[in-house]
């Protein structure tokens, strides 16, 4: 757990900025550090969103206007920051925001600005899989990134979780509201796909211990949770939990990849080809690589996250309208 600071140990030169602030890992991954006793810069195009995202603390980060995608804007944000994370992510092209400029030139952008400011640390959050080699444009874009980080900013943390979940998850939530919906559910392929799904804040806690130096002489660390299931066996471990009976059906890729490309068109797209491509392949921590282990920290499961989910249901059905 983050250890408590009492305000006589705050000080107001650790700052750290991190870019991506109010995203899924990215607010946890701020509040750790509030906790930590760091003062926190949020840097987002939308500033306003930081006050909303963080009404419910009490020690609020410092929200800062500035655009990954505009080196210019960049310097004022990092100036005088001990550390910088970029959480910045991107799933959907549109238009400028191609994966190619996010996750590789604003990466490499934002670690060169911050080598140039003499900022000790820079943390480079990518995803387990990533490789620059790939035949996915998402995967490669990610792996390519990751290059361009080390070799901007030498020393640099690359840090690759695998898939997250949390209570407003897009990937457990949507797999529990849909087993209760659902006769029968898709399986990517055959279901044999591994997974390692870790618990977002046990992600955001290893990220304020590597910015806090609880780590030597490693710069990269994969994260992952208790358990590897294959996708089968996840759903079936899901269904489970929720005392329920789960009937699998076998989808083949092609199919998905169809499906994807026309939800593709969608406004807010429930699933994406980049996210096929991530189900074609296992998603586990490598045994050689450090993680959550070596920053003591004892990963929690998905029964945690889905008892959280249930309860906010629960809730949401007590709130709503007869």
């Amino acid at each position: 757990m983050a250890r408590q600071m009492d305000p006589d140990d705050l000080n107001p030169e650790r700052i750290v900025t991190v870019f991506g602030g109010t995203g899924f890992l990215g607010r946890r991954i701020v509040k750790r550090l509030l906790e930590r006793g760091f003062t926190v810069r949020a840097a987002s195009r939308h500033p306003a969103r930081v006050a909303l995202v963080f009404s419910s603390i009490t020690r609020m980060p410092e929200a800062v206007e500035a655009d990954i995608l505009d080196a210019s804007s960049i310097g004022s944000a990092i100036t005088g920051s001990q550390a910088v994370v970029n959480a910045v992510s991107l799933y959907v092209e549109q238009g400028v925001q191609t994966f190619e400029r996010v996750h590789v030139k604003a990466a490499a952008d934002l670690a060169a600005a911050s080598r140039d400011r003499a900022i000790d640390q820079f943390v480079q959050i990518s995803g387990i899989g990533s490789d620059p080699q790939s035949d996915s444009n998402y995967i490669r874009a990610r792996g390519r990134g990751e290059g361009a980080v080390e070799s901007a900013f030498p020393g640099a943390f690359i840090v690759r979780p695998a898939v997250m979940t949390g209570p407003d998850d897009a990937f457990l939530t949507t797999i529990v509201r849909m087993i209760r919906l659902l006769p029968v559910y898709p399986l990517f392929g055959d279901g044999g796909t591994r997974l390692q799904p870790v618990y977002v804040a046990d992600v955001a806690e290893a990220v304020s211990r590597l910015i806090d130096g609880r780590t030597q002489g490693s710069s990269i660390f994969e994260f992952g949770g208790p358990r590897i299931y294959t996708y089968k066996e996840l759903l079936r471990e899901i269904a489970r939990q929720l005392d329920t009976h789960v009937k699998l059906m076998p989808v083949p890729f092609a199919v998905w990849n169809a499906l994807a490309g026309v939800a593709e068109l969608l406004p807010a797209a429930p699933i994406t080809r980049n996210q096929i491509d991530l189900m074609r392949q296992d998603n586990v921590a490598a045994i050689d690589a450090p993680g959550l282990k070596e920053l003591d920290i004892e990963p929690r499961d998905i029964d945690e996250v889905i008892r959280a989910i249930e309860q906010r249901r629960r809730v949401g059905s007590l709130s709503s309208p007869a």
